[in-house]
């Protein structure tokens, strides 16, 4: 396993981080615990998680994936031996069920770490992140940007005020940004130089071989300002493996039990994924290998959030580490990036 870094910070995460979002609806408690001392054997020492998952959320099921890891850290008794990752929801109408609809002030990002750490049963987390912005922005595959005057979002140096606090009481050891663009990055940034408090440590955007719009606004932040990107999505949905090419829909899989997944499921995406598959075979490697090995292979990148349903999945994903694209394969790589350029945005 590699390691690296959050940000300027002392804490170290491997380079593959085991994602959990299906734990709770695809995957039962023993699963997820399963997956977990796997992972942890294999070196992989860092846990992302959020107060909604599992995804799809619902209000019956909200809280689970939580749950289910504050269970294994109990009885495992290891809460030393992992770097614990968590998620505030920002504003979203879809989920009436948090607090009446969260929002990213001081009583709603108090009372989501306070039961996110009685979930997993730990009295701190290691990175605490806000989930997506509370302003009205480009986020989850929206294109376009307009300006909504009539909002009133709370300010992004109002919503750190509280995370500084949360910093000094040490229930969070770092914090972080998910969902995030160049100006929102760069706004908390100069926000927290006003506030004389530390710089986030990281950004969890989606970054995959369909969708490299990282690179164009924010890879830039992360090299000069060692914000590094935690890379969510790298096999776009599972997409990127190949196995719904042709309209296949493997009994089981996440896009063919949910049709609210539709990102990266259309007739551009199927063209270039059929293109990626070709050339891991040309490389005698499987379409997951070469998607993942890439997101490792790239600087800006702090660590990889992969996710599984099954241990033969989880034991691919972590094995991408292992696999290095040498100057050849990356340069053909970029040829097929050139020729499907954010397929997927």
């Amino acid at each position: 396993m590699e390691y690296s870094f959050l940000g300027k910070s002392e804490v170290k995460v491997s380079k593959i981080c085991l994602g959990t979002m299906t734990w709770g609806q695809q995957n039962s408690e023993t699963e997820a615990h399963q997956q977990l001392d796997y992972a942890l054997e294999q070196g992989v020492n860092f846990i992302d998680t959020a107060e909604m998952y599992p995804v799809p959320p619902t209000k019956n099921t909200q809280g689970r994936t939580e749950a289910y890891i504050g269970s294994w850290l109990a009885q495992r008794d290891n809460r030393e031996a992992v770097v614990l990752a968590t998620k505030v929801a920002g504003p979203a109408e879809w989920l009436p069920h948090l607090r009446g609809g969260p929002r990213l002030n001081r009583r709603h990002i108090e009372q989501a770490l306070s039961d996110s750490l009685e979930r997993l049963q730990t009295d701190y987390v290691d990175l605490y992140q806000l989930h997506w912005p509370e302003r009205s922005t480009n986020y989850f595959g929206k294109l376009g940007y307009q300006a909504d005057d009539s909002e009133s979002p709370v300010s992004i140096e109002e919503t750190l005020g509280v995370l500084k606090d949360l910093l000094a009481s040490g229930k969070i050891r770092q914090y972080g940004l998910s969902n995030e663009t160049p100006w929102g990055l760069s706004e908390c940034l100069r926000a927290a130089e006003r506030l004389d408090m530390p710089a986030p440590v990281s950004v969890q955007n989606p970054y995959n071989l369909l969708n490299r719009v990282y690179e164009v606004g924010m890879a830039e932040f992360s090299h000069r300002e060692q914000v590094g990107l935690l890379a969510y999505s790298p096999l776009a949905f599972g997409v990127l493996s190949g196995k719904y090419l042709g309209g296949q829909r493997p009994a089981g899989a996440r896009l063919t039990l949910f049709d609210r997944f539709t990102r990266y499921t259309h007739d551009r995406a199927e063209a270039a994924v059929s293109d990626y598959v070709d050339l891991a075979k040309k490389f005698d490697l499987s379409a997951t290998q070469l998607a993942l090995s890439f997101v490792n292979s790239r600087s800006f990148v702090c660590s990889n959030i992969i996710g599984a349903t099954t241990m033969e999945q989880l034991k691919e994903n972590i094995a991408s580490i292992n696999v290095s694209l040498d100057e050849g394969m990356l340069a053909e790589l970029e040829a097929l990036h050139l020729k499907h350029t954010f397929p997927c945005p």
